[in-house]
């Protein structure tokens, strides 16, 4: 039987019993526990308290200590996160010996930590040494520390139930040297037996390349992929807390999204531009390239087939799969009379400046005389790329706005009269359209909106362009 790499998320993790339940023992015999890889996320929250809050970016152990100019704070922090790490330890495990053993593992690493996070500050005490040279590694370090801890006491969870569990753990702990990231994976790899052994493995996987510093929170999804590209997987599988489907339930309502069946690669792009991230689209890429199906799975819905996403898929007939969107983001408009004839030489200069203050391209568009670049970050962030375009043209008038994108994405949205259709909508509902964008790929269809109307505009296009093409997206159900 050919295996499968499957990536576990930080949610569902925190559904411990779920995950058992669901993922490892629905259904199968105790022989088709194996011929799997479980990647595994930290538990809910614990990686934000180790970084910072994604959502939020209130400081963590790694923000506290980079800014903090005594150990007081960093350490407080730290021993706030143990300490939600024990309680999740006392409530998986109460007062089986399995405690002890989570216990005794998370508070090596824990000391280890602190260890040697006390003396990168005594040596940066020189001159010669910069902490700031040596912030990167201290977040790997501490990213690490996350699944470490799931994986460790997941292994130990599964056990209690007659699971063959291994931990796998890529993280490099005490580790004399990094190994190019492939190169690490092969090595743990070639010590596990897939027919009778079940790998838990840690999301994070130290190594040369350093996986935070090119993704960022991503670095699980990497992991996950270049398992399943090394070991040729049969299939790439994520689970998550809810269903891809056609659009935010809280938005559309629960009674009228549809779970996505089947759709491609080219779509889950799409998601990624808009924030909305089935996969990482530098995972994605690696599974695309070799083949590889990846299926998205409600944690919760064990018997659901979740939505299988394939590089050659198109929807039987015609149809708008799901309506997403990306909410605050700022339309950054210039204005210049000399722009005619020159604007090729205008978006360049314009794009060299977004890519400078690291802000999110999301979309752009364009006339004879102006260019508007729809962009993601924070306000200060957008100033900063002002100032700098009033600098470099300064006979130009530059002007932002706040305002939100949704659109109605599909693997084939070649439907005549597509676009009225949904211009009509917006209208009916009275949602003013401020900006249209339609591609020749019939792919992707965005609309740009103020801010106060998005959830309106999100609800109105799904009940048009989705609900009355309900039975062609049911068909697409894997």
């Amino acid at each position: 039987m050919s295996h499968t790499v499957e990536k576990i998320g930080g949610t569902s993790m925190s559904e411990y019993q779920a995950v058992r339940d669901h993922i490892i023992l629905h259904n199968r015999t105790p022989e088709q526990y194996y011929q799997r890889l479980m990647v595994v996320s930290a538990f809910g929250g614990i990686t934000d308290g180790l970084l910072e809050c994604k959502r939020t970016g209130a400081p963590g152990v790694y923000a506290t200590y980079a800014d903090a100019e005594d150990d007081s704070a960093w350490e407080q922090a730290l021993d706030n996160v143990a300490d939600r790490m024990a309680q999740i330890n006392k409530d998986m495990f109460a007062d089986t010996p399995e405690r002890a053993l989570a216990d005794s593992f998370l508070s090596d690493r824990i000391v280890g930590i602190r260890e040697c996070l006390h003396h990168l500050r005594q040596v940066c005490a020189f001159g010669q040494f910069q902490l700031a040279e040596q912030l990167q590694t201290v977040r790997e370090l501490l990213a690490a520390m996350g699944e470490a801890h799931s994986a460790h006491n997941m292994v130990l969870y599964l056990r209690q139930s007659g699971v063959n569990a291994v931990l796998m753990d890529l993280t490099g702990w005490r580790a004399d040297e990094a190994q190019p990231l492939d190169d690490a994976l092969i090595e743990a790899l070639s010590h596990f037996d897939l027919a009778t052994q079940l790998p838990i493995v840690t999301g994070y996987a130290h190594c040369k390349e350093g996986l935070m510093g090119r993704f960022d929170r991503g670095y699980s999804e990497m992991t996950f992929s270049r398992l399943a590209v090394l070991t040729k997987a049969r299939e790439a599988i994520i689970h998550k807390e809810f269903h891809l489907s056609s659009a935010d339930p809280r938005l559309a309502g629960e009674d009228k999204v549809i779970p996505i069946g089947r759709t491609n690669y080219d779509v889950t792009d799409q998601l990624s531009n808009l924030g909305m991230e089935a996969i990482h689209p530098q995972a994605a890429k690696g599974l695309r390239q070799k083949g590889i199906p990846l299926r998205i799975r409600n944690t919760f819905e064990p018997d659901h087939e979740g939505t299988l996403i394939t590089t050659d898929y198109r929807s039987p007939a015609p149809c708008v799969e799901m309506v997403a969107g990306r909410r605050n983001i700022f339309a950054v408009e210039m204005f210049d009379q000399d722009m005619v004839g020159r604007v090729s030489h205008y978006a360049e200069q314009f794009t060299d400046e977004i890519e400078d203050t690291s802000l999110n391209l999301v979309s752009k568009d364009m006339n004879a005389n102006t260019l508007t670049y729809y962009v993601s970050g924070n306000r200060k962030t957008v100033r900063t790329l002002v100032a700098a375009l009033k600098r470099k043209f300064e006979h130009a008038d530059v002007h932002t706005h706040r305002v939100s994108l949704v659109s109605a994405v599909g693997s084939d949205m070649s439907i005549p009269g597509l676009l009225a259709r949904s211009v009509a909508a917006l209208n009916r509902t009275n949602v003013p359209v401020r900006a249209v964008h339609q591609t020749l790929r019939a792919v992707e269809m965005q609309f740009i909106v103020d801010d106060q109307y998005y959830e309106q505009a999100v609800k109105s296009l799904h009940d048009e362009l989705v609900q009355t093409n309900a039975d062609t997206v049911a068909l697409s159900v894997a």
